[in-house]
């Protein structure tokens, strides 16, 4: 398969290469980057089918209603009738949303004159359950033939569960807003992921492959030796999806995310899969591990997946002081990760294997598992 707008869009750096080419370059990046640390360095842990992965798709529009997705680095829209990474029943709803946009004569954004409504669509899709979720992104409150809308899209898409109006009125590349309205349905969606069941609101994070998240939580938990007395650390926790599905294993998890609405969907998580032993708080990772540090806090375990960024040197200290017989470490960001585990061996732990997971078939894009120990136990 051949996509006709690779060089134009730039989202995907390897599609028309071949899905083993794009294997082949990560397994020598990450040999490469990893290479003064003398570790077993797994081959990277691929997809059977690397198409459609994508369970959330962005487009914009054109004021004649034609639709896109952004040029790398601008506001241009690159007109597309099937990106490769989308399955197609997503595309279908695109291209009849733009349809009925037109048919109810919806004004489009003008980014350069700030006039009209529509900014954005955002789909959503729980892969498990098969439902999906439209965002309609607008700078106005209002949605002119909104119910009509949402009964024909319903109608040619039943797999639809819910449509949300979300308000963005700021200048800003940011895609939502703050405030919201429920057009058909709940509000949210619900998938299963790891045997555990997610809510899934506009504003959720989530991971974009679901198959591949999957695998690598069941690798990154699989390399611990969690114990059922553990107390466990899961630290950048997000929506908290590691550190329940770690829950049934261990005494207790406490779960550490800065970002408001991810604690609230964690907490909503938690009390739909009825889980007592995990608890969430919503504090800077950086902050909550210096304090528990000095109020000489005891973990037997911790886990990390920082943001592309990685994490900073007082976390990293932190976490030593509290010595937990085990960290493990998920990376989006392998160059910051290399970075963090240099500090973390001066502080005593090691690691003896990489797991990389191509999260994001065709980009340049690696995840890495490591589960450090200290070097006395």
């Amino acid at each position: 398969m051949k996509c006709h707008i690779a060089n134009k869009c730039g989202g995907c750096d390897y599609i028309n290469q071949g899905y083993q080419a794009s294997l082949e370059y990560k397994n020598q990046y990450i040999k490469e980057l990893f290479r003064e640390f003398k570790v077993k360095i797994h081959p990277i842990q691929h997809m059977d089918d690397p198409y459609g992965y994508r369970n959330k798709v962005i487009v914009a529009f054109n004021k004649d209603y034609s639709y896109g997705l952004y040029q790398e680095g601008t506001h241009k829209i690159i007109p597309y009738e099937h990106c490769l990474l989308h399955n197609e029943i997503e595309d279908g709803m695109i291209k009849k949303i733009a349809q009925l946009f037109k048919r109810y004569h919806v004004p489009i954004y003008d980014i350069r004159r700030h006039t009209g409504e529509i900014r954005h669509v955002v789909l959503r899709y729980a892969k498990n359950t098969e439902q999906y979720m439209v965002t309609i992104v607008s700078s106005s409150e209002r949605f002119k033939g909104s119910k009509n809308f949402a009964k024909e899209l319903t109608k040619a898409y039943p797999q639809i569960k819910t449509i949300v109006l979300n308000t963005n009125k700021r200048d800003t590349v940011v895609v939502l807003g703050n405030r919201e309205q429920v057009l058909y349905g709940k509000g949210f969606i619900v998938d299963e992921l790891c045997g555990l069941t997610f809510k899934i609101s506009s504003k959720s994070f989530y991971q974009i492959n679901h198959d591949q998240c999957e695998a690598l939580y069941a690798k990154g938990l699989s390399l611990m030796h969690l114990q059922k007395d553990d107390v466990v650390l899961d630290t950048y926790c997000g929506i908290g999806t590691i550190g329940m599905i770690a829950a049934k294993d261990v005494e207790r998890v406490i779960g550490v995310e800065k970002n408001k609405d991810a604690i609230l969907d964690a907490n909503i998580n938690k009390k739909a899969n009825n889980l007592q032993n995990i608890t969430f708080i919503n504090a800077d990772a950086t902050e909550y591990m210096k304090e528990a540090s000095l109020e000489k806090m005891y973990v037997d375990k911790i886990i990390m997946d920082p943001p592309r960024t990685g994490s900073t040197k007082a976390f990293i200290q932190a976490a030593c002081q509290m010595q937990p017989s085990e960290i493990l470490y998920i990376s989006c960001g392998p160059e910051t990760q290399v970075r963090d585990l240099k500090l973390f061996k001066k502080y005593g732990y090691t690691f003896k294997e990489v797991f990389p997971f191509d999260m994001f078939p065709f980009t340049k894009h690696v995840e890495t598992v490591v589960l450090m120990s200290r070097k006395d136990t």
